[in-house]
């Protein structure tokens, strides 16, 4: 049985769950101040990656939350129906937030913030912002993308070897049914605990901030059920596929991000293999492009290795589009 540990921490922390229903409800996830909304500040979604988040602490505690697992089964969310894209996946969550909250007549501001596979569905939802569905009653002021250039640069860039060893696992996870049984023979934990073990910068702060409250065992425990596995390489498979044909689609059709946009990156990790801010404003339309690296040895787990800086950059962004 999956541990209940992580669940008691953010409830310490003011949060509230669907513990009790996500098997009905599909999607888990976290919650602050969503029963009495009025509409009267932006909603703050965090959208976590693959797999973890860590600057709740540090946000203010006017601030309303949603704090989705995301589909497909990174924690306790179910996979979807169909694939994973993250069209399809961003819907979902928006379509669980829109049924937490009293109807509206005007639109509901809300703002995206993502880390990882969390960041590339808030990049979908943002070129999608003005052409959402219409039982979507929501407007999506700016989005903070934590550590990512877009999904089709990031494929694009696998031409080059060192890149392609360094992103060895986005081919590998893509193709599902042969990841799924390596990493299930492997141990889904051990595979994830080897990820993390990659990724993460080499700062002795940041590394003991990221081991923090069990949050590896959290993450490792979660990859133990095959559901849990498959489920995350259809994401990268759908990364592969549906996903970039469609960013290769948005580009040569002009569809950019027409909203605020503020990537935080690691400058030791995405940083050194990217220009940030050149990429990022080829993808960036009418919306006003920010960015902000962050130094100390930090890898690419901004949010846990230095979530005061992280935390700062997006409770600034926040207060600039209440």
């Amino acid at each position: 049985m999956q541990s209940t540990n992580d669940v008691r921490l953010m409830t310490s922390l003011g949060l509230k769950s669907n513990i009790t229903t996500a098997s009905a409800d599909k999607i888990f996830y976290y919650h602050r101040g969503l029963e009495t909304y009025n509409s009267s500040t932006p909603i703050l979604v965090l959208v976590r990656g693959y797999p973890q988040t860590w600057l709740i602490p540090l946000l203010p505690p006017t601030i309303p939350l949603f704090i989705p697992d995301v589909s497909p089964r990174y924690g306790r969310s179910s996979p979807l129906p169909g694939p994973h894209d993250k069209r399809s996946t961003g819907t979902s969550l928006l379509i669980t937030l829109s049924s937490l909250l009293p109807p509206s007549s005007s639109p509901i501001p809300i703002i995206l913030t993502g880390h990882d596979r969390g960041a590339r569905i808030c990049h979908r939802l943002a070129v999608d912002a003005s052409s959402l569905p219409s039982n979507l009653n929501f407007a999506i002021r700016g989005t903070v993308l934590l550590d990512i250039v877009p999904t089709l640069i990031q494929w694009q860039s696998c031409i080059n070897p060192l890149v392609n060893v360094g992103s060895f696992h986005w081919s590998f996870l893509a193709n599902v049914e042969i990841a799924t049984a390596m990493i299930k023979a492997q141990g889904g934990d051990v595979w994830v605990r080897m990820c993390l073990d990659r990724w993460i910068g080499r700062s002795p702060s940041g590394l003991a901030r990221f081991k923090e409250n069990d949050a590896v065992k959290v993450y490792a425990e979660s990859f133990k059920r095959e559901s849990v596995i498959r489920a995350s390489c259809d994401d990268y498979r759908a990364g592969a596929m549906e996903d970039s044909s469609l960013q290769e689609e948005d580009q040569k059709a002009g569809r950019k991000v027409d909203i605020d946009v503020l990537c935080v990156f690691s400058k030791g990790y995405l940083g050194a293999r990217y220009d940030v801010k050149q990429v990022w404003s080829e993808w960036v339309g009418k919306g006003m492009l920010e960015v902000h690296g962050i130094e100390g040895g930090v890898g690419h787990f901004v949010a846990e290795e230095d979530p005061e800086e992280t935390a700062k950059a997006v409770n600034e962004f926040y207060e600039r589009h209440v």
